[in-house]
């Protein structure tokens, strides 16, 4: 059953009891799998982890269990290509738990998320809490642009949690009692700036006694999706050569952690400037180029890294990978990585000086994330202070302030489904 368009459900204002969970049921309806977001963020030092609540139907899983699992693969082959039992996947983590009955080992009891606790309260005696926590060296979500004519899941690193009822964990699930969903893993740039980057080329010729001199630099290392990047260029061209032309570009790097190590590379923004050229012997040229590399410019490039997407969603080029532990570089799958190029060129007979700058390209936090964040750091200091306050670190806010817990609140949910709606005639097994 394939999955919806469906955008990303954004909080309520805090004076509006509306809050929308994402839902979705096996094709049998005796289960449904309910999550507060599909986006989980990666905080570098930790990962928001994947809970939620799993509603079962108490006669149909009678004297059954229900398992959950959550899957980061590395797709890299179509989905077509999976004949004869062989299967273009490599999965870099797998994390399985009993959801129900819970299991009644202390070292798996975790305190129940406030989104958790209310979803209980709401769906009755026969909802289930589950958690699942992915390690900090997990890859990103990523997608390989498909060609015009591919069909099926595109390559690249998916996640997928999937819950389902059996006899034992190890039993192969059917379609009509498991439920699938598609998550990303994500992971926002830094809130600090590094070092602006800078580079100096300097070449020598024969039959020349000066050098032809080329300074390079970017006015930041990070810049968010979309944004101008700014090259600033500076000629001293003290040789006998003459610079005909300046080409300015962006290349994305895509390093595939397989079971050997490749590179590929694809331009996404250049230009070819003549302007202030020819630069002759004992002349410079100062000049900013202006470069924004999107994807709208390079949709026929098949084999270019995008950020994941939830099915036909809109995404935009992949994120640089920022790498906290090297020794796990090869858990990552797909490594992306951005550089500026500059290119002066001579002539047939010159030959060509090339500068090139390694610079970030990520998406800004977003503006109810960062208050989330200090708003508990805030009470975290307070915590280490000696105060007794306790939080949750679920990112999720459900507290409402100025209502009376009290009060009902039946109607505090906006459910949307992960699935469409069955084709009429499906029967029901």
């Amino acid at each position: 059953m394939r999955e919806p368009v469906s955008k990303q459900p954004t909080l309520e204002n805090k004076n509006n009891l509306s809050l929308p969970v994402f839902k979705k049921s096996s094709p049998n309806g005796k289960i449904t799998v309910y999550l507060g977001k599909r986006d989980f963020v990666d905080h570098i030092t930790s990962v928001e982890p994947i809970d939620g609540v799993v509603l079962v139907d108490p006669k149909y899983g009678k004297d059954r269990c229900v398992f959950g699992h959550v899957l980061a693969a590395f797709r890299y082959g179509r989905e077509d290509l999976d004949v004869l039992g062989l299967n273009f996947q490599k999965d870099l983590y797998l994390a399985s738990d009993q959801l129900c009955p819970p299991s009644d080992d202390p070292n798996k009891k975790r305190p129940l998320t406030q989104l958790q606790e209310r979803l209980l309260r709401k769906l009755g005696p026969n909802a289930y809490p589950f958690y699942f926590e992915l390690p900090p060296h997990c890859p990103a979500s990523v997608t390989l642009q498909p060609a015009s004519g591919d069909t099926g899941k595109p390559c690249g690193i998916d996640y997928e949690l999937k819950v389902y009822i059996a006899d034992t964990m190890e039993e192969k699930p059917h379609k009509r009692n498991s439920v699938r969903l598609a998550i990303r893993k994500v992971m926002y740039a830094p809130s600090k700036q590094g070092e602006q980057p800078s580079v100096e080329i300097s070449k020598e010729f024969m039959m020349s006694p000066n050098k032809l001199h080329l300074e390079v630099s970017l006015d930041k290392e990070l810049y968010y999706h979309g944004e101008d990047i700014a090259v600033n260029v500076h000629i001293a061209n003290n040789s006998k050569r003459t610079v005909k032309k300046v080409k300015v570009s962006v290349q994305q790097f895509a390093d595939i952690c397989l079971f050997t190590v490749a590179q590929y590379k694809c331009t996404v923004a250049s230009l070819e400037s003549e302007v202030g050229c020819p630069v002759g012997p004992g002349f410079t040229l100062s000049k900013v180029y202006f470069l924004k590399p999107l994807l709208a410019n390079n949709k026929d490039k098949r084999g270019l890294a995008l950020d994941g997407q939830l099915k036909h969603e809109d995404t935009n080029l992949a994120s640089s990978t920022i790498i906290a532990d090297l020794s796990q570089k090869e858990n990552l799958g797909i490594i992306v990585k951005y550089k500026v190029k500059v290119k002066l060129c001579l002539g047939p007979l010159g030959g060509d000086v090339v500068a090139e700058l390694p610079f970030i390209l990520m998406h800004p936090k977003p503006e109810e994330l960062v208050t989330t964040l200090s708003d508990h750091q805030s009470i975290s200091e307070k915590s280490e202070a000696g105060n007794n306050v306790s939080f949750d670190t679920n990112l999720i806010q459900l507290d409402i302030e100025g209502v009376n817990d009290s009060t009902s609140r039946e109607d505090d949910f906006i459910f949307e489904d992960f699935a469409r709606s069955r084709l009429r005639g499906e029967t029901e097994i």
